[in-house]
């Protein structure tokens, strides 16, 4: 980050790795479906360069929690990216909160295992969208979660993560977060942040194994941002 902006709370968006649903664009919440093996490349490659001593995700000198979903894709995640030695003290230390339900990818009920075309067919099938098409930050899933509903469980976590950061807007504590979960979670997370509802035409991408990057502008708790890009420090 910019000086002027050193020492400001961050939060640091985990996407799990590939899965084979994933890899063909198929929706998947409550599913368990496993890496795949490039998936478990692509996560410890980006922990290798991002997580440790000194680097972006610092856990011992910056890191104040770890929020993990329930899935087991996330949890691999988890397991892959953060050196051992790291996951023992940050569990120690009460910093890891795990199979925190709120990070949970969207409930998708019918949708579950579909392609978007196959979610658009079949919603048509039950005489929904005549004048427009589907989508999901508006329309939620049938049998599944609204965007109230994820809303709801998202602006929860929000709430618990400004009160971890105010009081350290300048680097008094450590107070990075980290959140390792989904792509449709995260995104939404990144909605909620910058204070839009679900609806909110904001595009975004987030590949499997990537990390984003939230905070706040000059050093304002009431000043949610993202980084658009992420100036490294300069070797000394």
């Amino acid at each position: 980050m910019p000086d002027k902006d050193a020492g400001t709370p961050r939060v640091f968006l985990y996407r799990h790795g590939e899965t084979e649903w994933s890899k063909s664009g198929r929706y998947t919440g409550t599913s368990e479906i496993e890496l795949t093996a490039d998936g478990i490349k692509q996560v410890t490659a980006s922990g290798k360069i991002l997580v440790g001593a000194g680097k972006l995700l610092d856990p011992g000198r910056k890191l104040a929690r770890v929020f993990v979903s329930p899935r087991r894709r996330a949890v691999h995640t988890f397991e892959l990216a953060f050196p051992e030695a790291d996951k023992q003290a940050l569990r120690a230390a009460g910093k890891v909160q795990e199979n925190d339900e709120r990070l949970a990818e969207w409930g998708y009920g019918l949708y579950e295992g579909l392609l978007t075309k196959e979610i658009r067919a079949l919603r048509k099938e039950h005489g929904l969208d005549g004048e427009r098409e589907w989508d999901i930050w508006r329309d939620g899933c049938e049998g599944g979660e609204s965007p109230e509903d994820v809303t709801a469980r998202i602006d929860s976590l929000i709430t618990e993560i400004r009160e971890l950061h105010r009081g350290n807007m300048h680097g008094e504590q450590p107070a990075d977060v980290v959140l390792i979960a989904h792509g449709h979670t995260l995104r939404a997370f990144t909605k909620r942040w910058l204070g839009y509802p679900m609806e909110f035409p904001l595009s975004m991408m987030l590949e499997p194994g990537a990390v984003g990057v939230l905070s706040y502008q000059h050093h304002s708790i009431d000043e949610p941002a993202f980084l658009v890009g992420y100036g490294f420090p300069l070797e000394q």
